[in-house]
């Protein structure tokens, strides 16, 4: 059964930035593209980096760790890790659903 949990309210979440919240222990990175908020799993699925201590430009976030990217909206990786010159796929990020009510950020998880 999804339920959704209040979060924070938009004006904590400017559009450019994001924010990372543990839910049902799941960590989850909250991000505000050009005004619409998205919700994707906060670890890489690579090495388990935290992508909220990454670097968000546009829609797309990259792993402070090697580098790997993933699109915020879809939760698709985009760019592999790299260390040194070896190039890592990375597998998608779990998404999450949002909804705005008043002006509060909720995000669904499935309730355990």
């Amino acid at each position: 059964m999804l339920k959704f949990h209040n979060v924070f309210s938009l004006n904590e979440l400017p559009v450019g930035t994001m924010k990372m919240v543990v839910l049902e222990n799941k960590e989850i990175l909250i991000s505000n593209v050009t005004g619409t908020i998205h919700a994707i799993s906060n670890r890489c699925t690579h090495l388990g980096g935290s992508l909220v201590k990454g670097k968000l430009e546009g829609q797309i976030v990259t792993c402070p760790r090697h580098g790997a990217k993933f699109d915020v909206t879809s939760g698709e990786a985009v760019g592999p890790a790299k260390i040194l010159m070896l190039k890592m796929n990375v597998k998608n990020e779990q998404i999450f659903p949002v909804k705005i009510e008043a002006d509060q950020i909720l995000v669904g998880i499935e309730a355990l």
